[in-house]
């Protein structure tokens, strides 16, 4: 038979009880144990039959630092992260959570343990140290490639040259993109652990367009758009000339794709840092020879 125990400081909800109350569940067909309860904390015992060893249902723990099982969803490499408050008040002398010490032997902390890498996954108790704790660091580093994580950021939206389009050799083509958060930026997240916040803000810091002729255009931007007003001029930031047809490419189309490098800034935790991001669009584009008519 497996005995569980599990205690719960409940300083609020039992603040107006000033003896110990002792519940049994002893009548109940699925197993023994009680609750017994004082001032500041519960002490729950279940009796579980036919469990003993804890084998049929796996392993696990209560003890706030993670079990070996991964029922939760959380990656097994993730770490336990953990930060620590001194209770103030102490708690009384015979409160289970001096856990069998007597006041000034050590002292009772608030301990808050959540897991890198998984939000809002945490778990809070009360434990006796014999000595003040050295608090759990995180990298500041490590919560910025979260935040990044985050974002969903894309590759470039591709608005000129389209797939549909028709190009001519010798005809200057405009490339530009369209600009979001997610494809472009400006795109700003944060992330949190361990009492520390990290935010960072990507954008997008050039492009390189693959043309599929051979060439490559690096732009420094989103390009600009063309006008009818410009006639043949040449883009004054993102463009190129086709010195050739498509017609012996795979399709009849030139294979294109822009690449774009995500820059990102972020600081926290008396840190800051820079990190890089590639994504990548592909794409196509027909290029034509312009017929005379005589």
């Amino acid at each position: 038979m497996l005995t569980r125990r599990i205690v719960i400081t409940a300083a609020t909800v039992l603040a107006t009880l000033s003896v110990p109350v002792t519940s049994y569940a002893e009548d109940d067909p699925k197993g023994d144990g009680g609750i017994e309860c004082g001032l500041y904390d519960c002490e729950v015992e279940v009796d579980v039959p036919g469990q003993g060893g804890g084998q049929a249902g796996g392993s696990g723990s209560t003890d706030g630092t993670g079990g070996s099982g991964s029922s939760d969803g959380r990656d097994p490499t993730d770490k336990t992260v953990c930060v620590y408050k001194l209770a103030d008040p102490q708690p009384p002398a015979g409160s289970l959570d001096w856990e069998g010490h007597e006041p000034g032997d050590g002292a009772v902390y608030e301990q808050t343990c959540g897991w890198d890498g998984v939000d809002g996954d945490t778990i809070v108790r009360m434990v006796w140290l014999a000595e003040p704790p050295a608090q759990e660091t995180v990298d500041p580093a490590v919560l910025a490639q979260r935040a990044v994580d985050s974002m969903t950021l894309l590759g470039p939206d591709i608005a000129s040259p389209r797939a549909a389009g028709k190009y001519t050799v010798g005809v200057p083509m405009w490339m530009w993109v369209n600009q979001s958060a997610t494809t472009f930026g400006p795109n700003t997240a944060s992330a949190s652990a361990g009492g520390i916040t990290v935010t960072a803000t990507a954008k997008v810091s050039k492009i390189v367009w693959k043309m599929g002729d051979g060439a490559s255009v690096t732009c420094n931007g989103p390009g600009t758009p063309y006008q009818a007003s410009e006639g043949m001029a040449q883009s004054p930031t993102c463009g190129h000339v086709y010195s050739k047809t498509s017609a012996g490419a795979k399709n009849g189309k030139f294979p294109v794709t822009a690449t774009s490098t995500w820059t990102i800034d972020w600081q926290g935790g008396g840190q800051a840092g820079q990190l890089t991001e590639i994504r990548q669009t592909n794409g196509q584009v027909a290029i034509g020879e312009l017929q005379v008519v005589r």
